[in-house]
């Protein structure tokens, strides 16, 4: 059939990742840090995608396309659904899953942790700074937004930091400035599967978090973690205190 239906020009994409994250029926990916109408019969032509679109690059246009499938697009959302709530696979052969094991890190002086016991840590470790040399501002494992449980002791009173990934390579100062003192979150919007509203929205809900601190890069796609990490306090009915600070690309505090 002949209907309207979303055109991507992938020269105008900056992959910011703006449009796959305002598809509430799941037609777009990013793809090779593009955005591309993967599913046809999830675009309902409705162009909820467009008015965020920071380059131009989405229009409509009337062409030859399968008929919009609504019951494909419940359907798939219903998974989608499903697989969030479920926990991740892990494979080891013993010792639990030390990508998702909690961890606290007591970053006082003391000891350096003994790393070879991924099996049977404890669930705080020290780590000392006697050796004059500088120590990592990470307070707890994990840190990744998908990974992090949404209810953890770790957050009881904490202030929060979700930072993007390129952040901690960018800036010097990223673990005495602002990952100490604070719990940890990283993402990155461009390349992880999905928005992570819902997640950090249920974070600061269920949790006493004292305050959130984003830490983002200037380029475009960082929009989306700063997006969705506003979403997640407007969504969670509390009133905390939060702060937006941006990196240059050349490892400059933006204030």
């Amino acid at each position: 059939m002949v209907r309207r239906i979303i055109h991507i020009d992938r020269e105008k994409c900056n992959g910011c990742g703006l449009c796959a994250s305002a598809c509430h029926e799941g037609a777009i990916d990013m793809i090779d840090g593009k955005a591309r109408l993967v599913r046809e019969n999830f675009c309902d032509g409705l162009g909820d995608c467009l008015p965020g679109c920071p380059t131009g690059a989405i229009t409509f246009e009337e062409r030859e396309a399968p008929a919009y499938d609504e019951a494909a697009v419940k359907a798939s959302l219903l998974k989608e659904a499903r697989e969030k709530t479920a926990p991740a696979p892990c494979h080891v052969s013993s010792g639990g899953c030390p990508g998702s094991r909690m961890m606290r890190f007591d970053r006082s002086e003391g000891t350096a942790p003994d790393i070879s016991r991924q099996g049977t840590a404890p669930d705080v470790q020290r780590q000392g700074t006697a050796s004059g040399e500088s120590v990592s501002g990470l307070a707890q494992w994990p840190c990744q937004i998908k990974l992090v449980p949404v209810r953890a002791p770790f957050f009881d009173g904490a202030g929060l930091l979700i930072a993007a990934d390129c952040t901690a390579y960018a800036c010097a100062q990223m673990h005495e400035r602002f990952m100490r003192g604070r719990v940890t979150l990283i993402g990155c919007p461009k390349l992880d599967e999905g928005d992570y509203t819902e997640k950090l929205t249920a974070i600061i809900r269920e949790n006493d978090i004292k305050s959130v601190t984003i830490v983002r890069m200037e380029v475009p796609c960082c929009g989306g973690l700063q997006r969705a990490a506003g979403n997640a306090l407007r969504n969670s009915g509390k009133f905390i205190p939060w702060q937006v600070v941006t990196i240059s690309r050349d490892g400059q505090i933006i204030e």
